[in-house]
Protein backbone atom coordinates (compact mmCIF):
# COMPACT_ATOMS: atom_id res chain seq x y z
CA UNK A 1 0.00 0.00 0.00
CA UNK A 2 1.37 3.42 -1.10
CA UNK A 3 1.83 5.90 1.36
CA UNK A 4 -0.08 9.20 1.28
CA UNK A 5 0.71 12.67 2.12
CA UNK A 6 -0.89 15.96 3.70
CA UNK A 7 1.01 19.28 2.20
CA UNK A 8 0.00 21.85 4.26
CA UNK A 9 0.83 25.81 3.56
CA UNK A 10 0.26 28.65 5.82
CA UNK A 11 -0.74 31.37 3.19
CA UNK A 12 -0.49 34.08 6.18
CA UNK A 13 3.25 32.99 6.55
CA UNK A 14 4.31 32.06 2.88
CA UNK A 15 6.58 35.19 1.08
CA UNK A 16 6.39 33.75 -2.07
CA UNK A 17 10.11 32.96 -1.90
CA UNK A 18 9.83 29.81 -3.92
CA UNK A 19 12.42 27.43 -2.47
CA UNK A 20 9.69 25.07 -1.83
CA UNK A 21 8.76 24.88 -5.72
CA UNK A 22 12.43 24.90 -6.64
CA UNK A 23 13.31 22.04 -4.22
CA UNK A 24 10.58 19.59 -4.86
CA UNK A 25 11.54 16.36 -6.85
CA UNK A 26 7.94 15.87 -8.25
CA UNK A 27 7.20 19.45 -8.83
CA UNK A 28 3.95 20.09 -7.50
CA UNK A 29 4.29 22.84 -5.70
CA UNK A 30 3.82 25.73 -7.83
CA UNK A 31 3.76 29.84 -6.95
CA UNK A 32 0.06 31.64 -7.96
CA UNK A 33 -1.05 34.80 -8.92
CA UNK A 34 -1.15 35.81 -5.57
CA UNK A 35 2.56 35.03 -4.83
CA UNK A 36 2.07 32.31 -2.81
CA UNK A 37 2.84 28.93 -2.87
CA UNK A 38 -0.26 26.34 -3.83
CA UNK A 39 0.00 22.56 -4.78
CA UNK A 40 -1.27 20.91 -7.89
CA UNK A 41 -1.16 17.18 -7.10
CA UNK A 42 -1.25 16.67 -3.54
CA UNK A 43 -1.22 12.60 -4.51
CA UNK A 44 2.00 12.81 -6.31
CA UNK A 45 3.90 14.01 -2.87
CA UNK A 46 6.35 11.50 -1.90
CA UNK A 47 7.11 12.58 1.55
CA UNK A 48 10.32 13.42 1.15
CA UNK A 49 9.65 16.53 3.35
CA UNK A 50 12.66 18.99 1.34
CA UNK A 51 9.93 21.68 1.03
CA UNK A 52 9.60 21.67 4.65
CA UNK A 53 13.24 21.69 5.08
CA UNK A 54 13.84 24.62 2.97
CA UNK A 55 11.25 26.52 3.94
CA UNK A 56 12.93 30.06 6.00
CA UNK A 57 9.48 30.99 7.07
CA UNK A 58 8.26 27.33 8.45
CA UNK A 59 4.65 27.76 5.95
CA UNK A 60 4.93 24.41 4.51
CA UNK A 61 4.05 21.21 6.19
CA UNK A 62 4.28 17.62 5.19
CA UNK A 63 2.04 15.22 7.32
CA UNK A 64 1.71 11.26 6.46
CA UNK A 65 -2.60 10.29 6.40
CA UNK A 66 -2.69 7.38 8.46
CA UNK A 67 -5.58 5.07 7.25
CA UNK A 68 -7.91 4.27 9.89
CA UNK A 69 -7.30 0.80 11.24
CA UNK A 70 -10.20 -1.14 10.82
CA UNK A 71 -11.52 -3.54 13.54
CA UNK A 72 -11.91 -7.22 12.91
CA UNK A 73 -14.88 -9.20 14.84
CA UNK A 74 -14.93 -12.60 15.29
Amino acid sequence: MEKKFKITIDIKWCKGCGLCVNYCPQKILYLADDFKVHVSDESECIGCHICEFRCPDFAIFVNEVKKKEEKIYN
